[in-house]
């Protein structure tokens, strides 16, 4: 979609960004439509946030547009709609600065989409994220598959773990599943526990996974679970120091599946990423799917012939 003419045309913009971890590599995307036209665009960056790839789109999408233009832009960033609609006004009377008398974040973006801004009229439009809007799910595909170009021209030897985890009611019985990915080739690992719980099956698929890494090899392991981001991303250290013991006092939870994993984090280099539930990213969508199998007793051979049928893994 080209420039036109005309000075009153409607143009439909839906913008994302994302970023995997964040910080971390990230990708924006727009969508925009103009009568019949329809065009995509995308990009990249190696270092950068989430919030950075949300300013990052709409300042694409509006720079693409080579004309005057009514805009009805769509976004689900909070962050752009309380920058929008609250914080701008107050952080120009400042001269950028805010209410702490700190420079703006991301000050050299926002300065740049005040700038694209001012060539048309927008109108902002907030959509909540997955909620089933058709082009908000596209486009945020389409930001995450940025962030995929990037990990596949850096992944040369690393081996991706997407860990899934599934557990029966309260106490089992419990299944956890590892998908081992490196260049082409493809692992399954499994088990069950008769009795456990969802947070052990979580741990337990993310230890298998550092277990069956080589220390020479740069490890990203994907988990759903909050519990096993924040232990080992957060955690860990203070409760180490702490002998062991919670803020509170109490011997941690899970302690005879968190030392061995300290142990692994220390010999290895790992990059954690925490999934979205309410994303679907097919390698997360099938460790799940092959967990819960695992929980009603399925072996490993008959994971794998699932895999390969459902989800042509």
């Amino acid at each position: 979609m080209s420039a036109s003419n005309s000075t009153n045309r409607i143009v439909t913009i839906y913008t994302d960004g994302a970023c995997d971890p964040n910080p971390g590599p990230g990708g924006w995307a727009a969508i925009l439509l103009f009568g019949t036209h329809r065009k995509e665009i995308y990009g990249n960056v190696e270092k950068t946030t989430n919030n950075r790839m949300e300013l990052q789109a709409t300042i694409e999408a509006l720079r693409y547009l080579k004309s005057s233009s009514v805009v009805e832009l769509y976004t689900d960033s909070e962050y752009i709609q309380k920058g929008i609609t609250k914080w701008m006004t107050m952080w120009q009377a400042r001269g950028w600065r805010t209410s702490k008398k700190r420079p703006v974040a991301n000050q050299d973006l926002w300065l740049e989409l005040v700038s694209v801004m001012k060539q048309h009229e927008v109108v902002w439009k907030w959509v909540k994220g997955h909620s089933g809007n058709p082009l908000n799910e596209e486009v945020d595909t389409l930001a995450r598959k940025s962030i995929s170009s990037i990990n596949q021209n850096n992944v040369g030897d690393s081996i991706r773990a997407f860990t899934g985890a599934s557990c029966i009611g309260t106490t089992g019985p419990g299944g956890w599943t590892v998908l081992l990915l490196q260049n082409q080739a493809v692992k399954v690992l499994s088990g069950q526990e008769k009795i456990t719980t969802a947070n052990r099956m979580q741990l337990f698929s993310a230890a298998q996974a550092m277990k069956s890494a080589p220390i020479a090899k740069p490890l990203d392991i994907y988990t759903t679970s909050k519990y096993v981001h924040q232990g080992a991303s957060n955690w860990l250290s203070n409760w180490r120091t702490q002998g062991w013991k919670t803020k509170s006092g109490d011997t941690v939870k899970n302690l005879d599946m968190w030392k061995p994993i300290s142990l692994d984090i220390d010999r290895l280099d790992i990059n954690w990423h925490l999934c979205s539930s309410n994303k679907s990213i097919p390698e997360m969508d099938a460790a799940h799917y092959l967990a819960k199998n695992a929980a009603l007793g399925s072996t490993n051979d008959e994971l794998r012939k699932l895999l390969e049928t459902k989800y042509q893994i």
